[in-house]
């Protein structure tokens, strides 16, 4: 594609949220430049839920189905690359990329998610997304009713043995080294009949994904289909936290309601300022953004 020397808005990130707030802006005629890399982090993930109309279907299907319908509208553009920074420059931005050079436009908006950091195990990144899971409203109905592992400690233990009853009774928790539950907590578990092991977790074993057992360091094995973890979040991109623009205790840039960060003209949806990680909210923070950015747009030029 040729690249224009100037956009009304340029999108970071082209996966759910930023496809949805290019379709809000194409559709309200302004000229958009999708940058996207291909590296979303349900890459791994083979069907997404909680999502009416797309329950059950591979993530990519649904990206692929929506980047078709986003480019019917002529003034959106789709630029497969990477954005390596972003500059001010008199009330616009200067987007540099990594193989297309600099791009000029009146707005940023940043759909670029978040990357996740694992244990460096073996098995970890391989079972990721798909027995390895997260969060039990994407996936806890595909593994109701049977053994569940977590890894876990904490209150964030005690969070997800509260939370995983309502999937399945037969819950071990792994700590993964010295439990820091309470005793209170610990009392609250054993009512449960939830067991909690100490031991440090080796390895996960698997096939192509889809976990088996999960071996301890002293070489017990404890056969298991699926372990909840919660991966440690970060920026998949630096550089809105590189323009000043908030990042929160969480870890996730801070947005108002109608997703300005701390910085004018610089937006953020999806993943990298909502902790509720799901396709139906970042396609939803996704059209809001867009909503935003024209409505701002249109009061510029007023």
């Amino acid at each position: 594609m040729s690249v224009q020397e100037s956009y009304d808005a340029i999108i970071v990130g082209g996966s759910f949220a930023g496809l949805s707030a290019a379709m809000a802006l194409g559709r309200a005629r302004k000229r958009v430049l999708i940058i996207d890399s291909n590296q979303p982090c349900n890459k791994q993930t083979p069907h997404s839920h909680n999502f009416i109309t797309q329950d059950g279907e591979k993530p990519a299907v649904i990206k692929e189905k929506a980047l078709q319908q986003v480019l019917q509208y002529e003034t959106v553009k789709l630029l497969e690359d990477l954005a390596i920074d972003v500059i001010p420059s008199d009330k616009r931005f200067d987007v540099q990329t990594q193989n297309n050079g600099t791009i000029t436009t009146r707005k940023v908006l940043f759909t670029t998610g978040i990357k996740d950091t694992l244990p460096d195990l073996p098995g970890f990144k391989e079972c990721w997304g798909i027995s390895l899971i997260h969060c039990p409203y994407c996936h806890g109905y595909e593994v109701r009713d049977i053994p569940l592992g977590i890894i876990a400690n904490g209150d964030m233990a005690m969070h997800f043995v509260e939370l995983l009853l309502g999937w399945s009774k037969d819950l071990i928790l792994l700590t993964n080294g010295p439990s820091m539950l309470t005793e209170e907590q610990l009392k609250a578990i054993a009512r449960h009949q939830v067991k909690v092991l100490e031991t440090p977790v080796k390895e996960i074993l698997h096939k192509d994904g889809y976990m088996n057992a999960v071996t301890l360091a002293d070489g017990d094995t404890i056969p298991l289909n699926a372990v909840f973890i919660r991966a440690e979040p970060s920026q998949h991109s630096s550089i809105p936290e590189a323009l000043g623009c908030e990042i929160g205790k969480n870890g996730l840039i801070v947005v108002d309601e109608l997703n300005h960060t701390s910085v004018p003209g610089i937006y953020a949806a999806g993943d990298n300022s909502n902790m509720f990680r799901a396709v139906s909210i970042a396609v939803g923070a996704g059209t809001k953004a867009g909503a935003s950015i024209n409505r701002d747009l249109l009061l510029e030029d007023f």
